[in-house]
Order: C-alpha cells, then structure tokens, then sequence
C-alpha cells in the first residue's frame, strides 16, 4: 500500500496555551497511499494537532517531517509547499466568486500581466476532470449545492499539488449520495497516492473509508496509527473517553395524550412551504428528515416567527397560535428552537458560559429593577454544566474558546431552565464526537419522560432512525412521507429515500408535461 517512510509524520509534539496543555508529546503519521482517520472527543486536541500540521500554530516541542526530512513550518504556505492540504469543516468559498476563481485563488494564471480567464477555465477543469465533477467553472459558488461545495473544495486542495490531505468533518452536512460521491473519489485519491487524513464523528465512515486510526483523549494519543480491521467499535470509544461506554438504543415509549401538542394545519409560507400538514404528540420525538434544500430549517423557522405563514395554522394543544418572533414562541407558546448554526444563532460567542446557559431565563432571574447579578446567573448555570457534562475550565470562560461539542451542551443547556414544552433540534450533533452525540441522544429521551414534545431535524440517517418515534421526510418543501419508526436502518432508509425520489420524478413527469 505504502512506502514504509511515512509522508507526513509528527513526533513527540507538544503545543501549550495559557493554562493547557493542547498537546502532550503526541506522535502521528500518514503514510502515501492510504486514509487515516483522526478521531477523539470534542477537545482532545484534533484542532490544534491539525493546525501544527498545517503551518497555523508552531509547536513548542517536537518534530515535524515531510518524506523523513525534518521541517519547520513558519507559515501555512511553508505546509502548502510541502504538498499539505486542508479541506476545512467551515465552507470558505467565496460566493460571489465562480467556482474556477475559488480554485485558483490568489494564483490565478496571467497573461501579459492580466488575468486569463480562459487559462484559468482550463486550469480549473483539469482539477474538477480528477475529480470527475462536472461542474461549469464559470458556475457562480452561490449556486452550489453544499455537496457540491464541498467537492470544489476538495479541488482547489488538490490544484495546491498536495500530497497530503486533511479533511476536517468533510461530510457533516452531506446527503448519503454525496457522501458516496466523495468517499469514491477520496479512494481515487488514496490509490493514486496521496496522503488522507480523515476527521469524523460518524463512527460508521470511519469503517467505511478508512484503513488506519489514531485516537486522541486530552492531547494524547490513546489508540496510535492502529489497522481499522483490527479495532472493535466498543474499543474505539473506549480510547476516546477512557472508560468502556455502553452504546444504547432508544426506549420504548407511548404518546401520553390523543391532542397534539403541536399540529400545522395546510401550512403555506413565503419560504415556498405548500400544504405542510404535521403533529407533534406529547412526549414524542418526531423525526423530520429532508436533503439540503428541502426546507425543514425554514419550517422550524416559520413556526417560531423567523418567516412568514401565509397560510394555514400552527395550534398548541389545539389552539391556534401565531408567534410573531422567537421570544414570543418561548415565553407565549413554550416552543424553544436549537439552531443548526450554534456559532451564529446559538450562542454570544464573547459572552461566558453562565451568561450563555441562563440567557432564555434573564428575565426570571432579574431582581428588582430588572438588574441580573452575576452571582444569580452562575448559580443557576451550575447544575446545567454539571448535568450536561460541559467541559469548560469555569464558568466565566468565554463560550468561543470552548470546543465545538461543549458550544453545543450550551446551545442546549440554555433551554433546560426556559420551562419550554415543545423543542426544535436543529442537526444538533454536527461536528459533535460519538460519547457527547450520545449524551445528547439521551438527553432528547429523558426530556420526552415530562412530557416534553421534540421535533428533530437531522441529515444524519442513522441517527434520525435510532432517536426518533416517528419520521416525516421533507422533499421540495413538502411532505413526502410519514413513517412509523421500526429502528431497522436498511427498512427505514430505504423507504425514505423512495419518497424523495418518487417525488422527484413525479416533478419532472409533471413539468415535462406543461
């Protein structure tokens, strides 16, 4: 498979801030020809390893060799002209820019001093070609579908000559067949040689795509550069939190009440939604599954007062109710909404975390005047860190520096106070590590024991099936179907996507004949 001197190897690297200790002497190594998964919980050091390897951050001890050459990195341009790559989690395209200006950025081919476009529509198809994409470069990035987004990306890696390539949750936001698309290329690439480093959650990719695996806990290495085959999925957990964890499924439960505690009557919105017809039982978690662009995140929005009804009606325990904003949806109606976009929506990234965790129940916990101390804040903040299990150094710590997986437990957190009965999850594990996703799993079923109603959005098949009592599938902002959940993932999946492409085709048989 691989030359036996590594490409890419790190030895004895150790990156301190102030107050810690990121990395702790860790080694790691890819080799030319295979992809190798890096995995860890939220905060076990993945980020910043993945930093020191791509010039960001210089360690403080250690070595860095590129084809068993010792390298210092003073800049990411030293790691880019080494052949490094990153294909980032966060999209960074530019979208007024076409997509063969987002390759090419910043060395774009000239001629006689001017840019070409025409050089760079040919240099841009030679990388998309690799890839077997067909995407016109002219395209604006605006226009792309997220998976097609991503796989530009993974272009403009590749159009940097790399060797090595870094992908940091490549497939958080991807429907299954794109997920498919990548892996087959991503194996493309391994067989030509290059370098794959492989960041994931989703413990099933993992065995899927990769051939090796290195576990982080705490900026150490549990688990180090360990063949896939020879790992048991309990064996892998366990090196991420360093206790066995026992994986559980979802519990039997019975809707407590015939009234729903949420129904959309023939919604319609100004977000192109059509004859939306949905209920939501009393201790129930409905799953609400869609490809990117089916609109159940305009839904969600809708029905906490973020876009407009034009049409129909939302009842809460059969009366009918119309949120003009989120704070009415809260304080009027009990309906609280957990954004997908934590970092914009979620959270007061400069606020610290008591300020973050209370900030649904100010109001409530304002004295006279309207005056909210610190100390009643931190009060009631402490016994959601504790029951969430945020990993925080205090609770005046500031939510940004926080890793993804303990912004979500804020998100979260935030919510358990508020006294809301009806909560939207909108793909509330993205970019979240195994133990803490299913933390986050039991937490949905032990608030559905008061009767607490949840409506989950999620892109994640396998954890819509394993969560959810029931399942709705969203197709150009309609539903396409309605499902009792029997929890067997290859009956489940099959028939939802049945629905989407059954709808799709009806589409196109329908618009052919106008």
């Amino acid at each position: 498979m691989s030359s036996s001197v590594p490409l890419l190897e790190a030895e004895n690297v150790t990156k301190r801030f102030p107050g810690i200790l990121a990395l702790d002497h860790l080694s790691f190594k890819v080799r030319a020809g295979e992809i190798h998964a890096l995995v860890g919980e939220n905060g076990a050091g993945k980020s910043t390893l993945i930093k020191v390897l791509t010039g960001l951050y210089s360690p403080d001890e250690g070595t860095i060799e590129i084809d068993g050459k010792p390298t210092v990195f003073h800049s990411t341009r030293d790691a880019m002209a080494c052949g490094i790559a990153l294909v980032p989690q966060e999209r960074m395209l530019i979208p007024a820019m076409s997509v063969a200006e987002n390759i090419l950025l910043g060395r774009q081919p000239r001629r006689s001093g001017f840019v070409s476009a025409a050089a760079m529509r040919d240099e841009a198809l030679r990388w998309l070609h690799m890839l077997a994409l067909e995407i016109d470069p002219a395209r604006k990035a605006s226009s792309l579908s997220v998976g097609e987004a991503q796989l530009v990306e993974v272009a403009r890696a590749l159009s940097l000559e790399s060797r090595i390539l870094i992908l940091d949750e490549p497939t958080a936001s991807l429907p299954p067949s794109d997920v498919t698309e990548l892996f087959g290329i991503l194996r493309g690439l391994r067989d030509q040689g290059v370098g794959i480093v492989f960041v994931s959650h989703k413990e099933p990719e993992l065995y899927e795509l990769c051939d090796r695996v290195t576990v982080l806990r705490d900026g150490k290495v549990t688990l180090g550069d360990r063949s896939l085959d020879d790992v048991l999925p309990e064996s892998l957990i366990e090196a991420m939190v360093g206790r066995k964890i026992h994986l559980t499924t979802a519990p039997d439960r019975t809707v407590s009440s015939p009234v729903p505690a949420l129904r959309l009557c023939d919604i319609w919105t100004d977000q192109g939604h059509q004859g939306i017809d949905l209920e939501l039982y009393p201790g129930e978690i409905l799953g609400l599954y869609g490809l990117v662009g089916s609109g159940r995140t305009e839904l969600a929005r809708a029905i906490i007062g973020l876009a407009k009804i034009t049409a129909g009606t939302l009842q809460i325990d059969g009366r009918v109710m119309e949120p003009a904003n989120p704070r009415e949806a809260l304080h009027t109606y009990g309906i609280g909404y957990i954004s997908e976009d934590r970092r914009r929506e979620g959270l007061i990234l400069t606020h610290p975390v008591y300020a973050n965790t209370t900030i649904a129940v100010w109001h409530v916990l304002a004295q006279v005047l309207g005056f909210l101390t610190q100390r009643r804040a931190r009060e009631a903040a402490q016994p959601i860190v504790e029951r969430l299990n945020i990993r925080t150094p205090s609770l005046n710590q500031t939510v940004q520096f926080l890793s993804g997986g303990n912004q979500q437990k804020v998100s979260i957190g935030k919510w358990l106070k508020s006294g809301t009965r009806i909560l939207i999850f909108d793909e509330p594990t993205v970019g979240i590590d195994i133990p803490t996703k299913q933390q986050i799993h039991e937490l949905m079923w032990n608030l559905t024991k008061s009767d607490r109603s949840i409506l989950l959005i999620s892109s994640d098949l396998p954890e819509l099936i394993q969560v959810s009592d029931r399942v709705m599938v969203m197709s150009e902002h309609r539903i396409v179907g309605e499902f009792d959940n029997t929890h067997d993932y290859e009956e489940m999946s099959r028939r939802m996507m049945q629905a989407i492409q059954a709808t799709s085709h009806l589409h196109v048989v329908g618009h052919s004949d106008e």
